[in-house]
């Protein structure tokens, strides 16, 4: 790990790091911002995933969220989105595919299965590392995320039983074998073979039987991917039909960005911090 940044906040540090990923094979750069409680002990962390588009950059400097993790006590990881640099397959003509979009799958189809294996990275790879060079709890951890990484956190949850105590999601991407951006991403990682897409969705996930920890959802009711791309109302049925644990809200007049976010992810945080206390 490789220090890039150590800026004072909230009373605790937000760092941003720099590695070789050995998932990735390539230089991956990650945030953690460290509350002041870490200064004496290990504290719980919540892992971050962001959207399309995003760096580990978007979350810490548009959500407000470290002022909210240092008053609870909680380490914020937040991962870049996609493997990046020289030599990484992409697509500059998407927005939606390559880099800024690695969906949180271990593509298996070349060029992509080189490097995009975010799936590993952040499950595995990210807090191995984070873990053994930082004061952050090796046992207690949640998960959240937005729109592409809200999917993300889902789909990291219900893979993992027992290794997330809690997690939540921004407008996540619910059952991605059946809008757009899921089918381009899948189709292009993972292959043709539709069955092996239902590994990486939530929604699928949850009707074979996987089971999920404490569950919460926030949607923007004016969000302008709802209908097309998100598909909420997948997770809400399956989860009523799977007796799922799980607190769905539709937020009136709020959108995808992160206006949005920053509304609610005070709420996310103390709930993340309740289960991380029990």
């Amino acid at each position: 790990m490789k220090e890039l940044e150590s800026i004072r906040d909230s009373g605790g540090w937000l760092k941003r790091f720099s590695h070789s990923s050995e998932s990735c094979h390539c230089d991956m750069t990650f945030s953690v911002f460290l509350p002041p409680a870490a200064e004496s002990a290990e504290v719980p962390a919540v892992y971050y995933l962001s959207g399309l588009t995003c760096t580990d950059d978007n979350v810490r400097s548009k959500a407000g969220a470290q002022r909210y993790a240092a008053e609870l006590g909680l380490a914020l990881i937040m991962p870049d989105t996609s493997p990046r640099g020289e030599g990484v397959a992409d697509d500059a003509d998407r927005y939606d595919l390559g880099m800024g979009a690695g969906f949180y799958v271990n593509a298996t189809q070349a060029p992509w299965s080189k490097h995009y294996q975010m799936y590993d990275y952040v499950t595995a790879e990210l807090p191995e590392l984070v873990q053994s060079a930082l004061p952050v709890s090796k046992t207690r951890r949640s998960i959240t995320g937005h729109s592409m990484g809200g999917h993300g956190a889902l789909i990291c949850a219900l893979k993992n039983p027992g290794m997330y105590q809690s997690v939540s999601a921004f407008a996540p991407i619910c059952n991605p074998v059946n809008c757009g951006w899921g089918e381009g991403c899948f189709g292009t990682y993972l292959g043709d073979d539709r069955s092996e897409w239902q590994n990486w969705d939530a929604t699928c996930l949850l009707e074979a039987g996987a089971t999920m920890p404490p569950l919460l959802v926030d949607q923007g009711g004016a969000d302008n991917f709802l209908a097309d791309q998100l598909n909420t109302p997948a997770l809400e049925t399956v989860c009523r039909e799977k007796n799922v644990t799980a607190e769905i809200r539709m937020q009136d007049h709020y959108d995808h960005s992160y206006y949005f976010i920053a509304s609610f992810i005070g709420e996310h945080l103390r709930f993340h911090a309740k289960a991380l206390s029990a």
